[in-house]
């Protein structure tokens, strides 16, 4: 009696529906990625997050396909051409969103260490009862 158990994790999928799965993939990529920009720009942190772990998930999914052919399909290099210049913006955002919170981590931090100089020199405080 032949053993299945083997093939179970080996699923077959024709060209046909490799395709059909990589366009639906990568449909669902580009749109995560439009949702990027806009949480990215209403500074929705948690949010963009979030949806980059799910477009992690779908690199994850694109990435077990069978098959890469449909790569060279002109549909799958458009889709590609969309997608770059997004990831380019969303890059740039993200490393200006970066930096203007560190600068703004400094001022705190700044701000925190004077304080603390002013209370210790002050009279008073430096006092042991």
């Amino acid at each position: 009696m032949p053993d299945d158990g083997d093939k179970k994790d080996s699923v077959e999928m024709s060209p046909e529906e490799v395709v059909k799965a990589a366009k639906n993939l990568w449909t669902n990529y580009l749109s995560l990625t439009h949702e990027l920009l806009k949480f990215i720009d209403r500074q929705d942190i948690d949010t963009f997050i979030l949806i980059v772990s799910n477009r992690d998930q779908l690199i994850k999914k694109i990435d077990e396909l069978p098959s890469k052919d449909y790569c060279k399909l002109d549909e799958f290099k458009a889709i590609a051409e969309q997608i770059k210049p997004l990831d380019r913006e969303i890059m740039y955002k993200a490393r200006a969103w970066l930096n203007k919170s560190r600068r703004q981590n400094n001022v705190v931090r700044s701000y925190d260490l004077g304080v603390s100089l002013a209370m210790n020199q002050s009279i008073g405080f430096n006092r042991k009862y």
